[in-house]
């Protein structure tokens, strides 16, 4: 049994929700005796060179062109050299999926996870938009077979392309039992003493609604926002840097997964304002951390987070509910308790690999 995995950076995971589930399912699949191929996006120049990391195969793809150039000349080279190998392959997202086209002419299957509506998102150009747009509906119609994240997210696909086609498996992360307290000490941070942002700075993630919202009025502690900000090229940037008052802090990008864990763990709340999208991976971490949420309401939040969570729908209400969630305690212990439910319930692991890989064998089989 074979996979090749592309369309994420690389296994171990270091940035989004596509390489934490690609390491995550790979080495489920290699314990299950698989042989598993990731491809991994590496910069600077150079020729294709091969390693394995705990018994995953690798292919390291150095590009030398920087963001979304980088990644597309990433996937044409990778997509050609996994294309040869003729094995059934998983694409992690559908943003150049007319490469794609070269799975079919080579008669390789391969199943795609069209991940969120990536065209609504405000941060694109028209031509970007319109690339978007056109890759996605390559994709729904290259793909041998089709996951959706979320629901709706099948809703959508399945104007386009047969329902038959279209597989719903969500997203996973990890339950923390526990975290390391002392992981907040360079912070300056304490336990049940802030509440957390964990979002890419753009507009549709309301980043700078919530920012108003907390300052609104004194809380009395920090909201603590990760996430990379570059005011000196981007106006959203600046305006939200701007907006902040004395009690937000903006940490910066953390990658070390214990800091990261130990912020969602001991969180007195965690605010998750995106609106576009399916099954948001920084959410469902969230509930793996037990982190009371409140949550932007819109349909793809509210068949995530469930009826135990906090929601808003304007700035206004997201202000109300900050403050009434400082002064509630039992709120809190009853959300927390909800967050951990809710993930047992919808977005195991286990659950989420062995729909993945029942799907793989029926899509080759």
């Amino acid at each position: 049994m074979k996979l090749q995995v592309l369309g994420c950076r690389g296994i171990p995971a270091r940035h989004g929700g596509f390489e934490t589930f690609t390491e995550h399912f790979a080495v489920y699949l290699q314990q299950k005796g698989w042989q598993v191929t990731v491809y991994c996006q590496e910069e600077g120049d150079g020729g294709i060179y091969e390693d394995d990391w705990h018994g995953i195969h690798r292919v390291h793809i150095p590009v030398t062109p920087e963001g979304a150039r980088g990644t597309v000349v990433f996937d044409w080279k990778s997509t050609r050299h996994a294309a040869g190998r003729k094995i059934p392959v998983l694409t992690l997202g559908y943003n150049t999926a007319v490469f794609c086209a070269l799975y079919r002419l080579q008669g390789v299957k391969n199943i795609i996870n069209m991940d969120g509506i990536e065209w609504r998102r405000g941060k694109w150009s028209p031509l970007e938009r319109s690339w978007l747009y056109i890759n996605e509906k390559l994709g729904a119609r290259l793909g041998n077979h089709l996951v959706a994240d979320h629901p709706e997210i099948k809703k959508h696909l399945a104007r386009f392309v047969s329902s038959d086609k279209i597989t719903v498996i969500p997203y996973s992360a990890d339950i923390l039992e526990t975290a390391d307290a002392k992981q907040l000490v360079p912070l300056g941070l304490e336990k049940n003493g802030y509440a957390l942002v964990i979002a890419r700075p753009e507009q549709e993630n309301l980043i700078l609604e919530i920012v108003r919202a907390y300052s609104l009025n004194k809380r009395g502690i920090p909201l603590v926002i990760l996430g990379e900000y570059t005011p000196e090229n981007n106006r959203y940037h600046q305006e939200v840097l701007e907006a902040g008052g004395d009690e937000i802090r903006f940490a910066g990008a953390i990658y070390d997964q214990a800091v990261v864990q130990a912020l969602r763990f001991f969180t007195r709340f965690y605010i998750h304002g995106h609106t576009v999208g399916g099954t948001n991976p920084s959410l469902v971490e969230a509930l793996g951390a037990g982190s009371p949420v409140l949550a932007h309401d819109n349909i793809f939040n509210r068949w995530v987070a469930g009826d135990g969570a906090g929601y808003f729908s304007t700035e206004e209400e997201c202000a109300e509910q900050i403050g009434l969630l400082l002064q509630d305690d039992d709120c809190i212990a009853l959300m927390r308790r909800h967050s951990f439910e809710q993930i047992k319930k919808k977005f195991t692991w286990d659950t989420v690999h062995r729909a993945y890989e029942q799907l793989i064998l029926d899509t080759v089989n």
